[in-house]
């Protein structure tokens, strides 16, 4: 569905991966790009810290759109007890995918649901469990230089040639490694009126 300048639905992103996870859903939306501080909190837990985030991004730019559903999502990756963000270098990439080699990553997806109509939200946190196969430094490397996955939790696109560092994935919804549980999207979207499936 093409994206709207007057659509009732926004999403707070400008990441082409969850535009095109949401166009999946072939509901008009128009994009907001939301400015926000993505520091944890001192003492803040993955839960706590993409709860807030995900709400904080749809929240920001909420005064720009008071008639609307607004959508903000963000995710961490977890392993051996830190909270991995994106890793914006090679080198932070190639670091990342040694430390996964043979290891289980969890990743956590927030979603927040921000209905400016009625001044109510919705968040729901998706987990999703990644088994990287091992992986030898020269695959490592490549993948890195190929697909340049700098902007991407994980230091992988599973959109892409990500998949090929998998043993197998464990999750209700693949689409929330890319960035956007679009099955509870869908649930939100049916609690504020917006059912994908409706002929209205």
């Amino acid at each position: 569905m093409p994206q709207t300048d007057n659509a009732p639905l926004v999403l707070a992103s400008s990441s082409r991966f969850r535009r095109a996870l949401l166009d999946k859903l072939l509901l008009p939306y128009q994009c907001c790009s939301p400015d926000i501080d993505e520091t944890p909190h001192p003492n803040e837990t993955p839960n706590a810290l993409v709860h807030r985030l995900a709400l904080s991004k749809a929240n920001a730019v909420a005064e720009r759109f008071p008639e609307h559903c607004i959508i903000g999502s963000d995710q961490i990756a977890l392993f051996e007890g830190d909270i991995l963000g994106k890793p914006h270098t090679e080198e932070r990439a190639r670091e990342n995918l040694t430390r996964f080699s043979g290891q289980k990553v969890t990743f956590l997806t927030g979603l927040a649901l921000v209905d400016t109509r009625h001044q109510r939200h919705h968040v729901h946190i998706e987990p999703f469990e990644v088994f990287f196969r091992s992986l030898s430094k020269q695959e490592i490397a490549h993948y890195v230089a190929l697909e340049q996955p700098l902007d991407s939790s994980g230091s992988f696109r599973m959109e892409g040639l990500g998949i090929s560092l998998f043993e197998k994935l464990e999750g209700r919804d693949p689409n929330a490694l890319i960035g956007l549980p679009l099955i509870a999207l869908c649930d939100m979207l049916r609690q504020v009126g917006m059912n994908p499936l409706s002929e209205a």
